[in-house]
């Protein structure tokens, strides 16, 4: 049985996590009650949509992570630009005067961090594996 760095089973059960919270909270913004939109205050639609289907993609890579599947690392890097993307969207939304709320500001941050960490993680786990192959 191959030895999985602990790194990658950390980053794994993280992006596990992050996954079920981010299904949870645009979850409950896109379809539970009117009191749970007013509570996150001005949400933009693309945005919240964007990061609950991107919760399942979490999940899944999460998974492949914890098998030690280089289809994670693909995962990671898709995720990592789609989120760039729609950032850049979200900026584009603000600058025309939109209404946001600084969390999406640091949010976004904070997963564009993340993944762009996770994809440089493994890719170095996927030059790992090539080696060990050779």
């Amino acid at each position: 049985m191959k030895k999985i760095p602990y790194t990658i089973r950390i980053l794994a059960a993280v992006a596990f996590v992050f996954g079920v919270v981010t299904l949870f909270k645009a979850g409950s913004v896109l379809f539970g009650p009117q009191s749970a939109r007013d509570a996150v205050g001005n949400f933009v639609p693309f945005v919240l949509w964007f990061n609950f289907f991107a919760g399942f993609v979490y999940i899944g890579t999460a998974v492949h992570m914890w098998l030690d599947r280089g289809c994670a690392m693909r995962g990671a890097v898709v995720l990592t630009g789609a989120t760039t993307i729609v950032a850049l969207g979200f900026f584009w939304h603000i600058s025309t005067g939109g209404a946001y709320e600084m969390q999406t500001v640091w949010a976004l941050v904070l997963r564009i961090g993340f993944w762009a960490v996770a994809s440089i993680l493994l890719v170095r786990r996927q030059k790992q594996r090539a080696a060990e192959l050779m």
